[in-house]
């Protein structure tokens, strides 16, 4: 039973590791998977790995190729908006059910949060791009925190899967668009705290929309066939 849960616990730290590998883009869009190369990288068997593999292929991060094996899922013009629009209609679902239930130790919640991406938001303002990672993973907890008191753990479930695919592409090709995303994140805590969900989902359809736009611009994305 022991060494059963310590294999257990190998296989949950490397599917944890790939995972971030490829929302983060060290593992790059369309990059072939090889279970040689990965086994050294991550030390985990290759019957594992193929375990790993197929469950990120189920979370649509990974693409199974049959016998040709398995690379990271493309990105496409296509692919960001549909991601981006469910994205917005599960947050502003959840974000109005949070406001209407949310307590003064989700406020709390909320305003912690906030402190974090304010602060590395500045950081990233002024140039220094090189704690990118954190500030994104603040990003992540500040839009979760938002709608941590909505009352579903199904809804945040799937609204954090939808998040990750979203960041990923946030980390491919999108950028800091500076004053702009700072002011939304602010203006989404003010109107949290006051409970004024009308004017958060405006501000979200802003915050998500500004962000694809931005991306399509930059010119990163290919367009689809």
């Amino acid at each position: 039973m022991l060494q059963q849960t310590v294999n257990e616990t190998i296989a949950e730290s490397s599917y944890r590791r790939i995972r971030a590998d490829i929302i983060f883009g060290r593992l790059a869009p369309g990059q072939k998977l090889k279970l040689d190369a990965l086994k050294e990288s991550y030390e985990t068997s290759i019957s594992t790995l193929r375990e790993i593999l197929n469950r990120l292929s189920s979370e649509g991060l990974v693409l199974a190729e049959g016998q040709r094996g398995f690379q990271v899922c493309p990105v496409s013009i296509t692919d960001l908006r549909e991601i981006a629009a469910l994205r917005l209609l599960l947050e502003t679902h959840a974000l109005e059910q949070s406001f209407a239930q949310g307590d003064m130790e989700w406020e709390a919640r909320l305003v912690s949060a906030h402190y974090k991406l304010a602060s590395l938001e500045r950081l990233m303002a002024t140039g220094d791009a090189s704690r990118a990672e954190d500030w994104k993973r603040y990003d992540w907890e500040f839009h979760q925190a938002l709608i941590s008191a909505c009352g579903s753990k199904l809804l945040i479930e799937t609204h954090s899967v939808i998040f990750d695919k979203y960041l990923r592409y946030q980390m491919v090709a999108l950028s800091y668009r500076g004053d702009v995303a700072s002011r939304e994140h602010q203006a989404l805590l003010d109107a949290a705290l006051r409970r004024d969900a009308d004017a958060a989902k405006q501000i979200l359809a802003a915050h998500i929309e500004g962000g694809v736009e931005h991306a399509l611009a930059r010119g990163l994305l290919k367009q689809d066939n």
